[in-house]
């Protein structure tokens, strides 16, 4: 009987904790991440001029993740004929004004073809240090435009979410997989 009663009083605790996790407010924003306002006119700094597809995708992802606690701001080059290759090099900064530099290099394999440079602008979410960023993200990427285009896609592990934005020049077609992989110094090898 006194078995019954404690899981009882258990689930009772866990409906009201449901309950009322359900009627609270939402969490206020964080003062460690950058506002809309402070997104754009970071974007703006990066691309010269933001333009509405460029505004729609940056405004999409934060409507999809929320506030990010940094951003990558940056160029990178690459191409493809089945097997690609794709280095980058940018700037993370951090609410607090912290700035660190960054290079990425990102192999992959799939129906991909052709040449691009682009301006890449990552917001960055779920970073708690920065030596975190430091690791391989899984990668799919699909690419459609002539002459340029902007794109985004959405990289995640070990709870850090990275979504690229990036407007470029060049000539892209295909779909392929891979991964990113973030380090603080350039290298040329990209595994």
């Amino acid at each position: 009987m006194k078995t019954i009663h404690a899981l009882f009083a258990a689930t009772l605790w866990s409906l009201a904790t449901v309950v009322s996790a359900a009627d609270a407010p939402p969490d206020p924003p964080r003062e460690d991440t950058f506002t809309q306002d402070e997104v754009l006119a970071a974007a703006n700094s990066i691309f010269g001029t933001v333009t509405e597809a460029l505004a729609k995708a940056i405004e999409r992802v934060l409507s999809d993740l929320g506030r990010p606690n940094a951003y990558i701001a940056g160029e990178e080059a690459g191409g493809a004929f089945t097997v690609g290759l794709r280095y980058g090099k940018g700037q993370m900064k951090l609410k607090n004004g912290y700035v660190q530099r960054i290079y990425w290099q990102a192999p992959s394999i799939g129906f991909d073809v052709g040449g691009n440079a682009s301006k890449v602008f990552t917001l960055v979410y779920n970073l708690r240090r920065t030596e975190d960023l430091f690791q391989r993200f899984p990668n799919v990427d699909g690419s459609a435009y002539f002459i340029a285009g902007v794109g985004v896609n959405y990289q995640r592990t070990a709870g850090i979410t990275l979504a690229p934005i990036r407007t470029g020049v060049g000539f892209r077609l295909g779909a392929s997989i891979g991964y990113v992989h973030y380090t603080a110094k350039s290298t040329w090898l990209p595994f």
